[in-house]
């Protein structure tokens, strides 16, 4: 009688909080560091909108660029005692927690002097050198999934977990910084050497800190809670060297995979969007609504309500709607959110319909975009699966090992791609005297509505030929075939 295979892998209890805690922990540095770092540079620390961009833009392209290497680095590292991605949590941990801290700490630029190269220096470098890090941890950090969770039951599990996770960081990631807005005498001006500027300086920092810590133990969490001895105990593992120009054709595999490629061009869109909604934030309520003192709460409000409402909201619809077409719905909504905030270039729009209008328009985008990784993460999943049983190699495993850093690591690279050319598009725009323009503003959310539809075009050519497999057994010699 034929030995059967071992169950499937599926992430469940502590090791589901704990390997999520990747989602809660990691964005809410980043999501931090992404929407303040601008406001904290050019609106305080006085450097020139232009200056910032071209560093954000060196990060988002290194952590693109990286993103791809290092996954394929680790898909061919050998595993050891600790396993085969877990180290590499261990290697960028260390470096992304200090260069973390250190990018809220940058010498100022004098008063008149927004070309000030000092401060342009210090924060090219450290947030270079973040990148890098982030991009590291990032990359295991997701590329681990298809080898812990193999049931599409699972993944959705996961996705709900992580998803619920990412709103809380996001909400709590802007929390404190509005609080900080809040107490400022004048929002608008807020430059190193008034007295708003002070305020930032002091707390700005201290949060940092804090939030940098906390991400720390969510890394540590994410290392205690995986899993590898499966490679281990896999006698028919055999680890292939390859050489540099190897490593770039492994990077073409995902390229060439016409499956994968709407999600990947779906994402770039999507980032692009991403990234002008990060910006826009904190200059939409100074500039455009002119918010002061407790009206910064209204974004709060708005985060919560908008994000947790729209997710729970597909929790239930997810049961009931194919996922590529729950999918479809959301960048439609999102369309829709965008192009309806074309009404704020109306003039003297009364205070009451603008904020109304402002509740809706955001809270629909954000609950949105906050609720796409419930069908994102399943799908991608799902096509990385497919793409490692369509391989060859007889062990599914084996096969998901050596490709899977590949796939997310092409799909962060093009995902960043679309942040990092928005952020020097941005900083063009609104360098100089421009940087407090409220129309320019208007017009860059507006723009978003024809992201979410080029990214909505992709999706609707998205074509998975074994998303129902998942939730089947495993069968004796390979997974069952539709």
């Amino acid at each position: 009688m034929e030995d059967s295979l071992p169950p499937p892998r599926e992430l469940n209890g502590k090791r589901l909080f704990g390997y999520s805690m990747g989602d809660l922990g990691m964005p809410l540095v980043n999501i931090f560091v992404g929407i303040y770092i601008i406001q904290f540079y050019v609106y305080t620390i006085n450097l020139d909108a232009l200056l910032v961009s071209i560093g954000i833009f060196a990060q988002l392209f290194l952590d693109a660029l990286f993103a791809i290497i290092f996954g394929v680095v680790v898909d061919n590292k050998k595993p050891g005692k600790l396993g085969k991605r877990r180290p590499f949590l261990l290697i960028g941990l260390p470096i992304w927690f200090a260069s973390t801290i250190l990018i809220w700490l940058p010498p100022k630029a004098p008063e008149g002097n927004s070309l000030f190269l000092p401060t342009a220096i210090f924060f090219w470098i450290i947030i270079i050198i973040r990148s890098l890090s982030r991009s590291l941890l990032f990359n295991v950090y997701i590329s681990m999934l298809p080898e812990q969770s193999q049931t599409l039951k699972n993944r959705e599990k996961v996705a709900s977990v992580r998803s619920a996770f990412s709103i809380i960081a996001s909400v709590v990631a802007l929390l404190l910084p509005l609080m900080v807005q809040s107490l400022l005498p004048d929002p608008t001006n807020a430059k190193w050497w008034t007295d708003s500027g002070r305020i930032v300086t002091t707390l700005i920092p201290i949060i940092g800190i804090g939030f940098s810590i906390f991400g720390l133990i969510s890394v540590l969490l994410i290392f205690f809670s995986v899993d590898e001895n499966f490679h281990n105990l896999n006698s028919d593992y055999h680890h292939e060297k390859t050489t540099i120009i190897g490593r770039f054709r492994q990077m073409a595999i995902p390229l060439k995979d016409v499956s994968f490629l709407p999600l990947v061009i779906a994402g770039f869109f999507a980032g692009l969007a991403g990234r002008t909604l990060g910006f826009l934030i904190i200059p939409f309520q100074n500039y455009v609504l002119e918010f002061k003192n407790i009206a910064f709460y209204t974004y709060i409000f708005i985060s919560i309500f908008g994000k947790f409402g729209w997710y729970f909201l597909w929790i239930k619809l997810r049961k009931k709607n194919h996922v590529l077409k729950s999918y479809s719905t959301i960048m439609i909504l999102s369309i829709i959110g965008s192009f309806l905030g074309s009404f704020f270039l109306i003039p003297f729009l009364p205070f009451g319909i603008e904020l109304t209008l402002y509740i809706i328009t955001w809270s629909t985008v954000l609950g949105s975009m906050y609720s796409a990784p419930l069908f994102s993460i399943p799908l991608t999943a799902a096509l990385v699966h497919e793409a490692a049983e369509n391989s060859g190699e007889p062990d599914i495993d084996v096969a998901m090992s050596k490709i899977s850093g590949s796939y997310y690591g092409l799909a962060s690279f093009v995902r960043s791609l679309g942040p990092a050319s928005m952020t020097l598009i941005i900083g063009f725009l609104l360098s100089g005297k421009n940087q407090s323009n409220p129309i320019i503003m208007i017009l860059l959310w507006v723009a978003m509505g024809f992201f979410y539809l080029a990214a909505l075009i992709s999706i609707k050519k998205i074509k998975v030929k074994n998303l129902k497999f998942l939730e089947r057994q495993f069968e004796r010699d390979k997974f069952i075939e539709v």
